[in-house]
């Protein structure tokens, strides 16, 4: 039996579908929550940290009524690559555009990028945000550089969330949404 969430959008652009999570998505997530690739996020994880991890991921669906999008390549739909979305988790500061590349194939291809760009875009047009942040630890190089690609700027007197150090970067309203 196959179980998804009901009416939760399903986004696309040129290359991508970005849908919410789905069983089979665990394997692909495990497999880069026990990577070095996640040290960014928690990370590395075992098996029963990432699935909880999951679980967190999808229940967001649930409580807040939007979440992280699983984005996937329009030719290969059933193989994520990563996630990219609206984010809010109990006790943030404000709302999120966050982004995971899964596949480390899928790096320097754009795709975090157009899948960012469909998920902000989502958020103030359909979610109606004003405003959105995006968390990064500072060793971040690579995030860094995508939030500057988005537009996003430093904003060094935004709360952050946790005790962690993190940088956060202010997205601008998208052109047409102001």
């Amino acid at each position: 039996m196959t179980v998804t969430l009901a009416g939760t959008p399903v986004l696309t652009t040129e290359r991508l579908v970005l849908r919410a999570p789905r069983q089979g998505d665990f394997e692909p997530w495990a497999e880069m929550a026990a990577s070095d690739r996640a040290r960014f996020i928690g990370g590395p994880l075992d098996r029963a940290l990432a699935w909880r991890a999951l679980g967190h991921l999808t229940g967001h669906w649930i409580h807040r009524g939007f979440g992280m999008f699983v984005f996937a390549a329009k030719t290969a739909p059933d193989v994520p690559l990563g996630m990219a979305g609206p984010w809010f988790p109990e006790g943030w500061p404000e709302h999120e555009i966050g982004w995971t590349l899964w596949a480390a194939g899928a790096e320097g291809r754009g795709y975090a990028f157009e899948a960012a760009t469909a998920a902000r875009a989502h958020a103030f047009r359909d979610l109606g945000w004003r405003t959105a942040v995006s968390y990064i630890a500072p060793e971040n190089a690579r995030s860094i550089a995508l939030a500057l690609r988005l537009g996003a700027v430093r904003d060094e007197t935004a709360a952050h969330p946790g005790t962690e150090p993190c940088l956060v970067y202010r997205h601008p309203v998208p052109e047409g949404m102001r």
